[in-house]
């Protein structure tokens, strides 16, 4: 118990003394996970919205697979975009294995079925509730997805914040493509593994204080969008 509550204390420390290894690794955290939740959600609200309007041969398969892509181990995708980026792979030739463009790239991929599934249920959704309205005034089945996905600004926005969350806890992924390079590519996830295992339990206990922190801060905002959300009332009721 002493040594628990010794670490505990230490860990506090570190957080309030503003230590500069752990901000160097939080704040590589937040740039690769932010820059990953926005390439990902850009392409997954595109895939989502294309595929809750369209209907092609082999679309029900296409959804299969998506939603199979949601429960794939991240260990999986990393080695994936590992055998894509290394020296052998298609994309060798851009050097980033290793670099925290690859852990990016890790992330993007990881968010992009995540974000892709619950946009088609946003605008199925808003399509059986609006689309009726929007079509009477002439508006195409695309045209109705993007304008739905406006109207659901909170909705797309906590489906923004849910890919955030998910790509800042992953570690398997970019551990693999990342290496777990001192002050180059090791972020919040892959420290606390690789300190733990090491022993150093309080810049780890630092590090899951303001993960979880990050976390948390996350939800509430995803409530505060479900919330206000709620109050802007349903799409139908607001096209009409």
């Amino acid at each position: 118990m002493p040594a628990f509550t010794e670490s505990i204390s230490t860990a506090i420390t570190l957080i309030t003394d503003l230590e500069p290894r752990l901000l160097q690794t939080v704040a590589l955290s937040l740039q690769v996970s932010g820059t990953a939740t926005l390439i990902g959600t850009g392409l997954g609200l595109a895939a989502g919205a294309l595929l809750a309007v369209s209907r092609f041969p082999g679309h029900q398969v296409l959804v299969g697979v998506l939603n199979t892509m949601l429960a794939m181990p991240s260990v999986v995708l990393g080695l994936l975009v590992y055998l894509l980026l290394s020296r052998a792979g298609p994309l060798g030739h851009w050097g980033i294995l290793f670099t925290p463009a690859a852990m990016v790239v890790a992330q993007s991929l990881l968010v992009v079925p995540l974000v892709a599934a619950l946009a088609r249920r946003l605008v199925l959704s808003s399509l059986a509730e609006g689309g009726d309205q929007l079509r009477s005034l002439g508006a195409g089945p695309v045209a109705s997805a993007l304008l739905l996905l406006v109207h659901q600004r909170y909705g797309v926005l906590t489906v923004a914040l849910t890919a955030f969350g998910r790509a800042i806890a992953e570690v398997g992924a970019v551990m693999i493509v990342g290496g777990n390079i001192d002050g180059v590519t090791r972020v919040m996830t892959t420290t606390i593994a690789l300190e733990t295992s090491k022993g150093d339990l309080p810049l780890a206990l630092a590090l899951g204080l303001v993960l979880l922190a990050v976390v948390a801060a996350l939800n509430a905002a995803i409530g505060l969008m479900q919330l206000r959300q709620q109050q802007q009332g349903a799409p139908a009721e607001a096209w009409a």
